[in-house]
């Protein structure tokens, strides 16, 4: 296979898969609010897919690694989590809609850490830029968002499911076509090189700092989209304004590349830690566009380069064999443990005051900026 092939499959899987995030992430708390869920349920809905990945996506990633099917177990997860989603149209209750989205959220999780560890790989043996494939999801993420905002403007927030139905099917379909050659990693797995992994300091305050940074986002993940809605701001405004966000880390993975080799990836952290304790503040500002425009750029920093540095220092510090546990348990520890109690927090604090959610999302995102700055006085992990 070609490597333009392998770029264009990698692509596409990433366009589809993030598609699915650019209808659910700013939407789906609204689905969940017209079921009759209130911002505490919705909280712990989102919560418990969260904390899903504490215990099923490493699972599943150590089972791609000690088996070598990585290509088979990613297109059983997302079969799997696409015939799951389509039950949400027959169930109603606060009870039922907990339960499927577990089960979903099972399904769905590994897909991208799993895919991300593809992609390392045939960035070292192929030579492709990650960057220029990843952009392809963010890209997608936008035409999300937007489809979303204009879809539930017309016809309600029932279409959120059906465009979220479609776009898992989508994520299938390219995931049947990725290059099946893309192992986890070289070497075969250890056990030896996992224990290392656990015990590496330099690895777990790596792991402190991007989890903090990316559960920084769970106010404005859960329920920036209702805060808005509240404030007067249209859907298709609020569908404006999460693509906004997605082309400021569009134009950034542009110049990926040279970006990861300037800077290398504990500073890239750092760097998100200070565009993330800005971003929260000026959202728990205020909800007037002269604010939320400028703020909505700082995506590029408080996820494109949060993300860059990740998936470069887990590519550079992980042993041998061990890439797809890697990158499964930092998705566990960050988008699960952590994510999970930020969103059962931010739910707690909306509830009760409002922006005040935001305003704890810039504490997190002052801790994550502190542990970045250790973790870039010591090795440079630059490529």
């Amino acid at each position: 296979m070609t490597a333009l092939s392998r770029h264009l499959r990698f692509s596409a899987f990433f366009a589809a898969v993030f598609l699915v995030l650019g209808v659910y992430l700013p939407f789906w708390p609204l689905w969940l609010e017209a079921q009759g869920l209130g911002a505490a349920e919705i909280g712990l809905v989102l919560a418990v897919a969260s904390w899903a990945r504490v215990i099923g996506t490493p699972l599943v990633g150590r089972l791609a690694d000690r088996s070598g099917r990585i290509h088979a177990t990613m297109l059983g997860a997302a079969l799997l989590s696409a015939g799951l989603f389509a039950l949400f149209f027959g169930i109603a209750g606060f009870w039922p809609i907990l339960l499927l989205h577990l089960l979903w959220a099972l399904a769905y999780n590994p897909l991208i850490p799993l895919g991300e560890s593809r992609s390392m790989v045939a960035v070292r043996d192929s030579g492709l830029d990650y960057g220029r494939m990843r952009l392809w999801g963010s890209l997608a993420f936008i035409l999300g968002a937007l489809a979303a905002g204009e879809a539930v403007a017309w016809r309600g927030e029932a279409t959120i499911a059906v465009l979220i139905l479609g776009a898992l099917c989508l994520t299938a379909a390219a995931t049947a076509v990725l290059p099946r050659g893309t192992s986890s990693g070289a070497g075969g797995p250890t056990a030896g090189g996992l224990r290392a992994l656990l015990s590496d300091r330099r690895f777990l305050l790596f792991l402190l700092a991007a989890s903090l940074l990316q559960a920084s986002h769970a106010a404005y993940y859960g329920f920036s989209a209702l805060h808005w809605s509240a404030a007067g701001l249209s859907e298709a405004t609020i569908g404006w304004l999460w693509a906004e966000g997605v082309v400021a880390e569009v134009l950034l993975f542009m110049v990926a590349g040279r970006l990861i080799a300037r800077l290398g990836p504990a500073w890239l952290l750092a760097l998100a830690g200070a565009g993330a304790l800005l971003r929260w503040l000026l959202l728990a500002a205020s909800t007037d566009l002269a604010v939320l425009v400028p703020a909505q750029a700082l995506h590029a920093l408080t996820f494109g380069a949060a993300h860059l540095g990740v998936v470069h220092f887990i590519a550079a510090r992980a042993p041998a064999g061990t890439a797809a546990t890697a990158q499964s348990l930092y998705a566990a520890v960050s988008g699960g443990l952590v994510m999970g109690a930020s969103l059962w927090l931010a739910g707690r604090l909306y509830h009760a005051e409002g922006a005040l959610a935001f305003t704890a999302m810039a504490a997190m995102a002052a801790a994550g900026l502190l542990a970045a700055l250790l973790l870039a006085r010591g090795r440079d992990e630059r490529p």
